[in-house]
């Protein structure tokens, strides 16, 4: 399904957190201009999630909130969103970070498949254009 012009800059979004997921997996490739230790795979990872997630995560739950009631499932994908994200936030302010990389790779990584996979397509079949220019409105280009 071709995604619709109000979660495109979402979606777009997205190419940077994959290959963040992907970097913090055990066993993964070596991405040229992206730390391949440990040490500096948290760092990125740490200033990524300051400067790219959380503004991410808020434009997201400022759309939750105009879907909320529209679809009972897009209501239990919400809550799940949701939750996921506090999880996020919660490993990524972890002391330990450095030790859960992988943990946080592999949670990134299934959190976004979620949202492009069953979310955003959900979104696309239960709203109509009006609730959809409502979404746009809170990502203007």
């Amino acid at each position: 399904m071709k995604r619709h012009t109000a979660l495109t800059p979402l979606s777009r979004e997205h190419h940077g957190a994959l290959i963040l997921s992907r970097l913090l997996q055990k066993d993964a490739p070596i991405y040229k201009g992206l730390p391949s230790d440990p040490a500096g795979k948290a760092a990125y990872a740490f200033k990524f999630y300051k400067e790219e997630l959380v503004g991410h995560f808020l434009k997201e739950e400022a759309m939750m909130k105009l879907l909320v009631g529209v679809d009972v499932g897009l209501d239990v994908l919400i809550d799940s969103i949701y939750q996921e994200h506090q999880n996020l936030h919660e490993l990524f302010n972890r002391s330990d970070l450095i030790i859960h990389l992988d943990q946080i790779g592999k949670a990134m990584e299934l959190h976004i498949r979620k949202e492009e996979r069953q979310f955003f397509p959900l979104i696309q079949q239960t709203c109509n254009e009006e609730q959809m220019k409502a979404i746009a409105t809170l990502f203007p280009v």
